[in-house]
């Protein structure tokens, strides 16, 4: 199953590369600093060019489990949503907290300006570690939790975009747990 429809939102999932999504915003999972880095946040940066590292400074950073936002530059998305999610210590040190704050956050500023189609990568599951099922279902459930209390959301379409098979094979199981309604 790689398909949900959740009031007026449909979500789905898709493999491939972030950067190169036509959506109206992209998420970004961010360092603090904003400035760029690895994985996803340095492709981002890379696709995006040298204006979005210079729109990044003027933000200050960005606290875990924040989110702010800045143009898309070169990207086809029009906005990239930058968010900051927990590095894995164990599960005790607010993680669940944490990256459910950042799917939340990064609704709340989709809604705050007008967003419709937004794409979001595996937050936190690279090099902060967070385990890949543990970090799907969070996203899966928060995810649904928001569209469910904000039915008149902006939000019509959410593409969870999935580097590899693993993690497309991690949001079928929360796609499928969450219809059968054991989240």
């Amino acid at each position: 199953m790689n398909r949900l429809q959740i009031n007026q939102t449909t979500l789905s999932l898709a493999k491939g590369d972030i950067t190169r999504c036509e959506v109206d915003a992209i998420v970004n999972a961010a360092n603090e600093s904003l400035l760029g880095g690895g994985g996803v946040d340095g492709a981002i940066h890379r696709a995006a060019g040298p204006k979005l590292l210079a729109a990044c400074r003027l933000l200050n950073g960005c606290r875990t489990g924040e989110a702010k936002l800045t143009p898309g530059f070169r990207l086809k998305a029009t906005y990239v949503i930058h968010t900051v999610g927990p590095v894995w210590r164990g599960g005790t040190h607010g993680e669940t907290e944490l990256l459910a704050s950042c799917y939340q956050k990064s609704l709340e500023l989709a809604d705050a300006n007008g967003i419709r189609t937004l794409a979001f990568p595996a937050i936190s599951t690279g090099i902060y570690g967070y385990p890949l099922s543990q970090a799907t279902k969070i996203a899966v459930g928060t995810i649904k939790t928001y569209l469910e209390n904000n039915p008149q959301t902006s939000s019509t379409e959410i593409t969870f975009v999935c580097f590899d098979d693993a993690t497309v094979h991690a949001y079928e199981q929360a796609f499928e747990e969450l219809e059968r309604g054991t989240d």
